[in-house]
């Protein structure tokens, strides 16, 4: 594996990491539990399918499983900033996680395109 691939897949880790101590800090109330649980989701589900592709069964199995990543980090944008636009956690904190969602969703668009293109799908 490739040292970007590597340095990669540790930050998707940490991100998932980032994802589960974010949703620890929210408050107990119904919609912040309700969004917590849609975030713990989708941001975990990144990492997940990062590495659900290195067992892929095809090349078009592997874009697969990265296009799905990428969709969950787009889905995560969505509820970290309902979190941050209720008010329900340290605006601040929730920038620094939406900027690094935003920052791996690009990694992940940016590849997925390249992919297609590579092996003509």
């Amino acid at each position: 594996m490739n040292n970007f691939k590597q340095e990669f897949n540790k930050r998707i880790y940490k991100y998932a990491l980032d994802i589960i101590k974010f949703v620890e800090k929210l408050p107990k109330d119904t919609a912040s539990q309700v969004l917590a649980k849609q975030l713990m989701r989708s941001g975990t589900s990144v990492s997940a399918n990062i590495i659900e592709a290195q067992s892929a069964s095809s090349k078009k199995d592997y874009i697969n499983f990265y296009t799905y990543a990428l969709k969950s980090a787009n889905e995560s944008k969505l509820w970290i900033s309902l979190i941050r636009d209720t008010e329900k956690i340290n605006k601040e904190e929730a920038d620094k996680l939406l900027t690094e969602t935003t920052e791996i969703a690009k990694i992940l668009g940016a590849s997925v395109i390249t992919m297609k293109n590579k092996n003509k799908i």
